[in-house]
């Protein structure tokens, strides 16, 4: 056993905790990796909310370096990897390239354990959930399966890769995987998160001329156009369908990143014929959509998970996009120091900053 740091949810319903834990060696096709930073994601901030399955560690954005290899793993010691999430590798949707819709993928990345039950932590001699998405990288080191520890052929700063496990191969694999826009194609881009904000560049890599993103915070509208559109909305000010309208008329494609209902129904009605919403939020379970205009235009509501990647070849076209400045990740991260998780927790449920990323052994923002 390998002693660790680690955030761990000790309470429902509360906020994690940092704490001493165990981790135990990697066995078969697992890597053990030495966590150099970790993006707080707001899946980790939900999930956690409402977790009953305790004590459980959280995080899915790991990036650091492998220090031991099980016997099967592809990825060897020393390699630096991008740790994204699991999937099982053998059913038919993996099987096709869509490692995203795995059979499995409920149990290998929402419910914290393992498939054969088995934890990759400890504490105090006692089991800590530590599968979370493969991986729990809310934690000093962590354990993941080949499938889930993309090598990188050159090294990044792992506070700019951490982000490529899942938000921004989310939002831009959504445009350049699914939407795949026209550049005289009109993108919306509804939420500026994370997601909302790699979307954004998404559709400046696709050469996209006209690009709106509607937000209602200042500072993330202001970014937003930084990063590539070409107009920003506030939903709080205006009517922000009436407004996309005004502007552009109606649009090839949107994305949603919120999940809220009203904004559904919005983002359906500044669509084209035969335009197509890419829904990327969790939030709400439901949500009314009118059946006629979808039907009358020929309208494509598209569920999209982890930007429809295959993460070994996805991620690193990713890291290349960010060397030759198509994908400034930069302009999304706020670095904190592990030590500093309560305060970087909180800035990630308030959504104060973008992407707070922790760095271990760094110091933060």
């Amino acid at each position: 056993m390998l002693n660790a740091r680690a955030a761990v949810l000790l309470d429902a319903g509360a906020d994690p905790q940092l704490t001493e834990v165990q981790v135990r060696e990697p066995v078969g096709d697992e890597v053990l990796v030495r966590i150099d930073a970790v993006g707080i994601c707001h899946t980790d901030v939900s999930v956690a909310a409402r977790f009953r399955k305790l004590p459980m560690v959280f995080g899915h954005e790991g990036a650091g370096t492998v220090v031991q290899a099980g016997p099967e793993a592809t990825p060897q010691v020393g390699d630096q990897v991008v740790l994204t999430f699991a999937s099982c590798g053998a059913c038919a949707t993996c099987r096709a390239d869509a490692p995203a819709y795995c059979a499995h993928s409920t149990d290998l990345n929402m419910r914290g354990s393992r498939r054969d039950e088995s934890s990759a932590l400890y504490r105090d001699g006692a089991p800590v959930g530590g599968g979370f998405f493969g991986q729990s990288s809310f934690c000093t080191y962590a354990i993941a399966g080949s499938r889930n520890a993309v090598v990188l052929p050159e090294p990044i700063d792992p506070a700019l890769a951490a982000p490529l496990g899942c938000s921004v191969q989310t939002g831009v694999g959504a445009v350049l995987n699914v939407l795949t826009p026209r550049p005289e194609d009109a993108v919306v881009v509804f939420g500026a998160g994370a997601v909302g904000l790699s979307a954004v560049m998404g559709a400046r890599i696709a050469g996209c001329q006209t690009i709106v993103a509607v937000d209602p915070i200042a500072q993330r509208r202001t970014l937003a156009t930084e990063l590539g559109a070409t107009a920003t909305i506030d939903p709080m000010a205006v009517d922000a369908a009436a407004a996309v309208l005004e502007r552009t008329g109606p649009v090839a494609a949107a994305v949603d990143t919120t999940a809220r209902p009203d904004v559904l129904a919005a983002a359906v009605g500044v669509l084209r014929e035969r335009g197509t919403l890419a829904l990327l939020g969790l939030g709400a379970l439901s949500a009314e959509l009118p059946v006629a205009l979808i039907m009358g235009k020929g309208l494509t509501v598209r569920g999209v998970v982890e930007g429809d990647s295959e993460p070994q070849r996805f991620i690193p076209h990713l890291v290349d996009l960010h060397r030759r400045g198509e994908l400034p990740i930069e302009a999304l991260v706020s670095r904190y120091r592990f030590a500093d998780f309560d305060r970087a927790w909180a800035a990630a449920k308030a959504a104060d900053v973008v992407k707070p990323v922790l760095c271990t052994g760094a110091v933060g923002s």
